[in-house]
């Protein structure tokens, strides 16, 4: 029976590659598309000549989309730019909603498909996301800012699975042998390295500069602000210090660092713009991740009335709080959206 048709995601990796295979199997008609995102040399050609050769074994067409342009002006220029304004930029999130779940759906539109399917850990309802079985490789959190009203038309065969019996399934399948052996993907994908690396194709990082304690004394001297973000502790010089000192503040105007003691990180309250939920709730009790691998924190949310905006209050404290990174709530493993510190 044929369950309708899915447009499938395809990036030469394990994981998308079986989720192709389990929705065929399932009875959608299954079409593919390799998303070329950034300008990494041999990269793409490397990876849609894989997902080529999965799509002939399977006998489905794909598609190689060009968004390399919208991924630059979207993504990667986010983050740059991010980064220039002192701020934690997550590259991933708004990845997710502008262009995987964005351009993507766009795309599928185009070629008459009623799904997109990924290879993500997330389970999803049609209205909430749900964190994926294997814990360990949930990708709930980077989908917070995904748009509500393309939910029902999301599917993640993975959301079920743990990440070895996937390779496990792989491995029984001759022409996926190769994939389930090979090296995991890096969580940002233009980064290859450190993102230092990228900031310094663009600009001078390279620009000593004064460390600052709270109280504004000049204490000490860093390597140029784009090399820290909020929570570090090394990398600069605290003058007769005895206990570390930690990042509290970054100043890109002025190229100063304010640093301090790892108690003056700690937070219990603190601010989200560009709202994201998939609740129509105007104040409610959650949990809180304010970073990726961080264990999540309960809190009380309230959406400030005709405004993007909410403030959280926090039941435990919560340290080294980065501007501009992302804050994910979750209702037990149900996800109610994010937005981002402020």
């Amino acid at each position: 029976m044929n369950k309708g048709k899915v447009l499938v995601g395809m990036s030469g990796g394990v994981d998308s590659t079986v989720t192709a295979i389990l929705l065929q199997k399932e009875g959608y008609e299954v079409e593919g598309v390799y998303m070329k995102l950034h300008h990494k040399p041999g990269y793409h050609e490397e990876n849609f000549t894989k997902v080529e050769h999965v799509a002939d074994h399977l006998g489905i067409d794909v598609h190689f989309y060009d968004l390399s342009n919208t991924f630059e002006s979207h993504v990667y220029d986010y983050f740059v730019e991010g980064y220039k304004k002192g701020l934690t930029p997550n590259p991933c999130v708004m990845c997710n909603r502008t262009i995987k779940f964005g351009k993507m759906i766009e795309f599928a539109d185009s070629i008459g498909a009623d799904f997109i399917a990924t290879g993500h850990y997330i389970k999803c309802d049609g209205e909430f996301f749900y964190m994926a079985e294997d814990k360990n490789k949930d990708q709930s959190y980077f989908l917070c800012e995904v748009k509500k009203e393309v939910l029902p038309r999301l599917i993640f065969p993975l959301g079920t699975w743990i990440k070895s019996d996937v390779k496990a399934y792989a491995s029984d399948i001759e022409v996926l042998r190769d994939f389930a052996t090979q090296a995991e993907s890096s969580e940002i994908c233009f980064v290859e390295k450190s993102y230092e690396d990228i900031l310094a194709r663009h600009m001078n990082i390279e620009i000593p500069g004064d460390v600052l304690d709270t109280k504004g004394n000049i204490i000490g001297r860093h390597k140029g602000y784009m090399h820290y973000t909020v929570g570090k502790r090394r990398g600069f010089t605290v003058d007769g210090a005895h206990t570390p000192h930690f990042v509290l503040k970054i100043d890109p105007i002025n190229n100063q660092i304010v640093v301090g003691t790892k108690e003056k990180l700690e937070r219990t309250a603190f601010e989200v713009k560009q709202i994201n939920l998939f609740t129509h709730q105007k104040e409610f009790d959650c949990s809180v991740k304010v970073r990726y691998r961080t264990r999540a924190v309960s809190c009380q949310v309230t959406i400030k009335e005709g405004d993007d905006k909410a403030f959280v209050t926090l039941n435990e404290p919560v340290f080294g709080l980065a501007r501009g990174q992302i804050a994910a709530f979750y209702e037990n493993e149900k996800l109610l959206g994010g937005g981002v510190i402020c």
